[in-house]
C-alpha cells in the first residue's frame, strides 16, 4: 500500500522515531581467528554493544525504482554501524557512536556555478521534487567491503535540470557540510575538510546517479549521510558524498578530497574495477557484510556495466582510475 505525504508536513516538523539497533543479532559462525581481519581491522565493530541507537522517520509514498538488484539486502544493522565518515571518527564504529547530536534541520542545498537558474533547495523542496524511489543498489568500498542497500531517492538529473546547466558546464562539484563544533573529531581525520567530490557532467546526469534521502524506507541516519547525499553505485563508496550542502556546475575537473590527500591511490574517476588494484590490497574480491571472507568476486563497474560502460568508451581505465 502506498501512502501519500501530506503537503502541509515539513521536514523539520517530523518527530523522529527511535529505531534501536539492538533489535537484531547476527550469526557469525564458530572458530573465528585473527585471519578474519579486513584491511587490518576486524568486523567486530559491527556488533559493538556501545553503539547507540539512531533516530529515523518513516518515508511515506516510496515506490519501487527501476534499477534494483535482486541480490540479498544487507542487514540494516551492518549498514548503520560500519561506516566511513571521518568527521565523526576514523574507526568504522565511530560515526554511529559520535554523530547522534548532529543537527540536520533546518537544511538547504545551494546549487550554483555554470547554471542558468542558481538557487537553494530546502529539504522540504528536495523531498517534493519527484516521487521517492526505493533502489536496491550494490555499494562497494575501496577497502574491499560491500553492501546491498535499499536506498531511497531519485535521479540527480531531476534537480540538475531545474537549474539549467549551461553549455560551459562539464563537471559537477559537491561539498559536504562541515562544522568543527558538531564534528570535534575532525582534527584527527587526516584529510582536508570540508569533504569535496566531483563527477563528470554525463556521469552525474546518468539515471543511476541517485540523490539520496533515505534507506530501508526511512530517512538517513546521521552516520550514513543525513539528511541528503549522493549514491553512485558503479564507483567506490568515497565518491558518494554525504551530508550534501553545495553543488556547483563547473568548466574544469574539480578537486576531490581523497585525490588531494593521496592521488597515487585515489583517482578522480574511481570506477569499481577488479583489474586495477589499490596499491596496498587487491580489488579482485570483496567481503559482503556482515561476512568476514573475501569470497565475492568484484564485478566491473560493480555490476552496472550494461548501464554505464558507454560513458567511458575509448578511455584507458587503468590510467583514468
Amino acid at each position: 500500500m502506498l501512502l501519500k505525504r501530506s503537503p502541509d508536513l515539513k521536514y523539520s516538523d517530523v518527530t523522529p522515531r527511535q529505531v534501536y539497533l539492538g533489535r537484531r543479532k547476527f550469526l557469525y559462525g564458530m572458530g573465528l581467528t585473527g585471519g578474519l581481519a579486513l584491511a587490518g581491522k576486524t568486523l567486530a565493530n559491527i556488533v559493538d554493544p556501545s553503539v547507540r541507537a539512531y533516530a529515523s522517520t518513516k518515508l511515506d509514498g516510496v515506490i519501487k525504482g527501476p534499477f534494483s538488484t535482486d541480490e540479498k539486502v544487507t542487514p540494516e544493522k551492518a549498514v548503520t554501524t560500519y561506516n566511513n565518515f571521518y568527521e565523526f571518527g576514523t574507526e568504522k564504529s565511530d560515526p554511529a557512536k559520535n554523530s547522534g547530536k548532529f543537527q540536520t534541520s533546518p537544511w538547504s542545498v545551494s546549487v550554483e556555478g555554470e547554471v542558468g537558474k542558481p538557487r537553494k533547495f530546502t529539504m522540504d523542496e528536495i523531498l517534493k521534487l519527484a516521487p521517492l524511489e526505493e533502489r536496491i543498489y550494490r555499494h562497494r568500498c575501496v577497502e574491499a567491503w560491500s553492501i546491498v542497500v535499499p536506498w531511497v531517492g531519485y535521479s540527480f538529473s531531476t534537480l540538475a535540470k531545474l537549474v539549467e546547466p549551461t553549455p560551459s558546464a562539464r563537471f559537477v562539484a559537491f561539498e559536504s557540510y562541515f562544522d568543527p563544533k558538531q564534528m570535534p573529531l575532525w582534527r584527527y581525520a587526516g584529510i582536508q575538510l570540508p569533504y569535496v567530490e566531483g563527477l563528470r557532467l554525463d556521469e552525474a546526469m546518468h539515471p543511476l546517479a541517485l540523490l539520496c534521502v533515505g534507506m530501508y524506507d526511512e530517512t538517513l541516519p546521521n552516520q550514513d549521510g543525513a539528511p541528503v547525499r549522493m549514491t553512485i553505485p558503479w564507483k567506490y563508496g568515497f565518491k558518494s558524498i554525504k551530508s550534501l550542502v553545495k553543488i556547483k556546475f563547473v568548466k574544469d575537473q574539480p578537486p576531490t578530497t581523497w585525490n588531494i590527500s593521496n592521488a597515487h591511490e585515489y583517482g578522480f574517476y574511481s570506477n569499481v574495477n577488479p583489474k586495477v588494484d589499490h596499491p596496498r590490497w587487491t580489488q579482485a574480491r570483496e567481503v559482503r557484510l556482515p561476512g568476514f571472507f573475501k569470497n565475492t568476486p568484484t564485478q566491473m563497474f560493480n555490476g552496472y556495466g550494461d548501464q554505464v560502460a558507454s560513458l567511458y568508451n575509448g578511455m584507458d581505465l587503468k590510467k583514468n582510475f
